[in-house]
């Protein structure tokens, strides 16, 4: 309906300017008529076109207002609320011309137009200059990421990423005392457990529902103080870029076993705590001839190796083992290898 809407208005609009055109400029020759039929269906079309463009761009402006509202902070508010005001005053100056120089059928529709479009447009601009225009005019923005909870008793607050909850260690280290204080998950990180938990994926959508089911027992620890931060972080899209800004401003420690992360956090001076890498150095270490289960997931990248998997994320690479895919067999382990991101397990089938 409003496309439709503003599409008539611009429609109208350019067929008065084309008739005014059509009328002032054809020859006498030629007729006055003639030359205002034409110029008022030239009109016509080129608003019926341009209308349609532009009530659809207003359209899906306006159906991504209240998400926009949702994820914007309050000086971003503020910021658009005055650049509103400011578009709406330069929209009236442009406007002026229009309204005097046009007839009024013309006119006004294109001095309400440009008033709209320079509104939105100062809206929106000041609203993603926020930040520099707050600093340029001497205000100070409150972060609005900094809690007054985030430290309980005067201990540190430790984020949890995803890595760190699907891995699980955490859970076990809460409950042993060895991670006290205040335990906080951001709403982003959860959102990325339940977007791997709704995979396609077997086995991603296990580790994201494994994610979740530790989150959700870390709340029943009593030693830890267990809380979701809502709180966004507009100025950056990768949750690893948004999650270490947000360690860094509330002055934690990232808990996570991604090694790359874990190195980008180090290098930016945030403290970070590899559940993975204190369970190698604390847990017996898997030798050469040591028998378990697991169960095959996938075949190798080699002729007849099957690809299994402990439950710590531990890689297990089985000879022989490609036609047993989907079965649990015993296998034995001929050999490990250590990388930068944990124990690689070589086995072959138990006889």
């Amino acid at each position: 309906m409003i496309v439709e809407a503003i599409r008539l208005l611009v429609t109208l609009a350019t067929t008065a300017v084309g008739y005014q055109i059509g009328t002032s400029w054809t020859p006498a020759e030629v007729g006055s008529d003639v030359g205002s039929i034409t110029g008022s269906l030239v009109g016509a079309g080129v608003g019926y076109v341009l209308g349609g463009v532009l009530g659809r761009w207003i359209r899906r402006g306006l159906e991504k207002a209240p998400q926009a509202l949702d994820r914007a902070t309050g000086p971003q508010l503020f910021a658009g609320a005055f650049g509103l005001m400011v578009g709406v005053v330069v929209g009236m100056v442009i406007a002026i011309p229009s309204v005097v120089l046009l007839p009024s059928l013309a006119g006004w529709p294109i001095g309400a137009l440009a008033v709209l479009v320079m509104a939105a447009f100062g809206a929106r601009v000041f609203s993603a200059r926020a930040h520099d225009l707050l600093s340029a005019a001497g205000l100070r923005q409150r972060d609005p990421l900094r809690r007054t909870d985030v430290a309980v008793d005067g201990e540190p607050g430790y984020l949890i990423d995803s890595s760190a909850a699907i891995d699980g260690r955490v859970l076990e280290l809460a409950r042993a005392g060895l991670l006290t204080g205040t335990v906080l998950v951001a709403g982003f990180v959860v959102d990325e457990l339940q977007a791997i938990a709704d995979a396609a994926d077997k086995r991603r959508r296990r580790a994201g529902r494994r994610g979740l089911d530790i989150l959700d027992a870390l709340r029943d620890v009593p030693r830890i103080e267990f809380t979701v931060l809502e709180d966004s972080v507009p100025e950056h899209h990768e949750v690893d870029a948004k999650l270490l800004a947000l360690t860094a401003r509330l002055d934690g420690s990232l808990v996570t076993t991604d090694h790359n992360l874990a190195q980008a956090a180090s290098l930016r001076g945030i403290t970070v705590l590899n559940p993975h890498a204190l369970g190698e150095s604390l847990r017996p270490v898997v030798g050469q001839g040591d028998e378990m289960k697991i169960t095959i997931e996938k075949e190798g990248s080699e002729v007849g190796q099957g690809v299994g998997f402990l439950d710590d994320g531990t890689m297990v690479v089985v000879s022989d083992a490609s036609g047993h895919v989907g079965d649990t067999v015993a296998v034995e382990v001929v050999n490990s290898l250590r990388t930068s991101v944990g124990r690689l397990l070589f086995a072959k089938l138990a006889t």
